[in-house]
């Protein structure tokens, strides 16, 4: 506390600008957020923010925000008005589309911000519930749910790393230090503490120098799962007591990996046999070991399902499941669903209906990596008007010259955001909301990524900037202008999250008098405290259901389609693997690069590549290079690192169009069960500029 104290206030909250929501401690001054600091008392956090974290004032009064609604005139140029004149002209329009076409010809897509902010997520799941279109999108067309779905087909449930009692940490294609400042933390700690580590990985991050580091070539990781399994069952490594209790199908994965000996994996995966022998071993002779994968660099593959289903069968076998340093189930906090069903399937339902529903649990997203395609030809039916909200398609979504040419197409989209981001400024309607500090909001998804049962409130520490509204509000608020008021009823922030807490017995009052959090269940281990919802009660290394589905019921390597063993000649004219989605901690996905801050931190663009592929290529370190693949190209600055594998250009996506490296990728490849893209091992080649 500052010495005015009667001037100044320090509040105990969360910084909900990424999944992580970290403890904070926001300092606030006349009604102003002044500064923010780690909240070292916060249960999950313990006081670790990143420079986002810090830098939150900027983001909250930049100059940039957007304060106002914003109607685009017949000349392009935006042009201030009320918010009864914004939400009556949205209303009227998507009625008329309705009227015209159908409820389907309207969409609703949530970005990473509205996954994590559950409010978003809940009010525009029931806004369209309310109108009766079936089309919503999320950021699980394309990343994490894939892994939800691969842990579903193999536990019934959802477990999470215990890494905080691990003797062994298996870190497969993460970088916690770039993506997670708090996860990298506890790590660090536990290495400290004595846990071994293996980082699997083409990049040698910070924590692979503190153990052993395996550098593989992208997109060949369920190979190297499927060895690992081999070496383990042919040595009789596995837990066989837990085997015969508790899983299904052992027989069939033992003649299934037969076909994955180390001998032939390496040549696959670039990896020395006995490098694949020694991490097999010490795996699986862990009494207490956890794989722990990056957010979506298994996903974004060809093949990402069946590579996190193999991921998974290895975790199983060694019998490092439901217990203390393993995989333990998630304790979800318990809220109210919002949700109102729609009958009609969703966009993506037919062509990857276990994306769609499995096991009479469906979900409530189409796939919209078949969006554009629908909106340009029209078929099977039009899709006419989109509300965007806590996301940037047009940056984050892949394929980005096909995605801007369908959204330009539509003959309404309406983005709801901070800023003008590049899909806002194709918009015809751009409405401003509130950050973080400017509403009370929750923050409970600590089951989904540090395995902690936490639920913790995310204070209003000041009022809003301009006229800028809740992104609930606004979904509530058109629903009443489009008469459907009696599912709306809700005017105040503390009304809704009250709502969505009952469930659970929580209250915002209650919260409000725990700002470190409140733990909503108890961490239980042991099969006895699990319940396996797979339709045979076991854990399925063999899937039936996926083998009825039309799908393989093992797992197998698919190498990527633009491999050189897929596509020789590509490779020919590309003879470089990109992987983008490189993550460092000044931005999170195309966010933050307006504060000049955090752009002074990072100002540019990169391209990690090895010194030895950087000669090879004719590149000088630090000179600017052109990227090409053979659907785009953009520039970057080329970086040598040493501790990139050679071969590979690693960039970090989020930069603004032309230099954005979703450019590069397309959507014309999906994974057969999720309809994810192949947002890395792309073939590509560099040059200087």
């Amino acid at each position: 506390m500052e010495n005015q104290a009667e001037e100044t206030k320090v509040v105990k909250t969360v910084c909900m600008l990424c999944f992580m929501v970290c403890g904070i401690k926001a300092h606030v001054k006349n009604g102003k957020l002044v500064k923010v600091e780690g909240n070292p008392d916060h249960a999950a956090t313990k006081g670790v923010i990143c420079p986002r974290g810090v830098h939150l004032p900027d983001y909250v009064y930049a100059p940039d925000r957007l304060k106002y609604p914003m109607i685009k005139d017949k000349d392009g140029a935006f042009k201030r008005v009320t918010w009864d004149k914004a939400l009556d002209t949205i209303a009227s329009k998507l009625q008329k589309i309705k009227d015209d076409h159908g409820a389907r010809a309207v969409a609703a897509s949530i970005g990473s911000i509205g996954a994590e902010d559950i409010l978003i997520s809940a009010f525009a799941q029931r806004w369209r519930g309310a109108f009766g279109t079936p089309n919503f999108f999320s950021v699980e067309s394309h990343c994490f749910r894939c892994r939800i779905m691969s842990r579903l087909f193999t536990f019934g449930n959802y477990p999470i790393s215990d890494i905080d009692h691990s003797d062994l940490l298996l870190l497969w294609g993460k970088n916690p230090d770039g993506s997670e400042p708090p996860v990298g933390a506890r790590i660090h700690k536990m290495i400290d503490d004595g846990m071994k580590v293996i980082t699997i990985d083409p990049l040698k991050t910070r924590v692979a120098k503190r153990g052993i580091h395996i550098p593989i070539r992208p997109g060949t990781d369920a190979a190297l799962a499927l060895a690992m399994i081999h070496v383990i069952i042919s040595e009789g490594l596995y837990d066989k007591d837990f085997i015969e209790k508790s899983t299904l199908g052992f027989d069939k994965l033992t003649e299934h990996v037969k076909n994955y000996p180390p001998e032939k994996v390496s040549d696959i995966c670039g990896i020395p046999t006995p490098d694949i022998y020694m991490i097999s071993r010490m795996f699986a002779g862990a009494e207490r070991a956890s794989i722990h994968q990056g957010i979506a660099s298994m996903d974004q593959h060809i093949n990402g399902f069946q590579t996190c289903r193999a991921l998974a069968i290895l975790q199983a076998i060694t019998g490092n499941f439901a217990n203390q340093g393993g995989w333990g189930p998630t304790q979800l906090l318990r809220m109210s669903d919002l949700r109102i069903p729609v009958e009609e399937k969703p966009i993506g339902a037919d062509e990857f209906p276990i994306f769609h529903s499995f096991w009479g649990k469906t979900a409530p997203y189409g796939q919209q990596m078949l969006l554009a395609d629908q909106i340009l030809t029209e078929k099977p039916y039009p899709v006419k008007a989109m509300l965007v909200s806590g996301g940037n398609p047009v940056a984050s979504w892949p394929d980005v010259k096909r995605f801007r040419k369908a959204f330009a197409k539509l003959d309404l989209l309406v983005v709801s955001d901070l800023f003008m981001t590049e899909t806002a400024k194709m918009a015809d309607i751009v409405l401003p909301v509130c950050s973080t500090a400017e509403t009370l909001g929750l923050a409970h998804n600590y089951g989904l990524t540090m395995g902690i049962p936490l639920v913790t409130l995310d204070k209003k520490l000041i009022e809003p900037i301009g006229e800028c509204k809740p992104d609930w509000w606004i979904y509530a608020e058109l629903g009443r202008k489009m008469g459907f008021a009696e599912k709306f009823p809700w005017k105040t922030d503390k009304e809704v999250v009250d709502y969505m807490l009952k469930p659970s017995g929580l209250s915002v009052d209650e919260l409000e008098k725990n700002p470190d959090g409140v733990f909503h269940s108890e961490k239980r281990y042991g099969m006895e405290n699990v319940r396996l919802h797979t339709p045979s009660k076991k854990i399925e290394l063999y899937s039936e259901s996926l083998k009825e589905m039309g799908q393989a019921p093992l797992p197998d390597y698919v190498a990527p389609t633009q491999s050189p063993s897929r596509n020789p000649k590509l490779n020919e004219k590309y003879p470089l693997v990109l992987v983008t989605g490189i993550r460092t901690p000044e931005y999170t996905n195309y966010q933050f690069r307006n504060i000049p801050k955090l752009r002074r931190l990072r100002q540019e663009p990169f391209a990690w590549v090895n010194p030895v592929t950087g000669k090879k290529h004719g590149l000088m370190d630090g000179a600017m290079v052109r990227i090409e693949t053979r659907n785009a190209e953009i520039q970057a600055k080329v970086e040598f690192m040493d501790d990139m594998l050679a071969g590979v250009v690693g960039v970090q996506h989020g930069w603004e169009y032309e230099l954005n490296p979703n450019l590069l990728n397309e959507v014309d490849d999906l994974d057969p069960v999720t309809g994810y893209a192949e947002f890395r091992n792309i073939a590509c080649r560099i040059e200087m500029v």
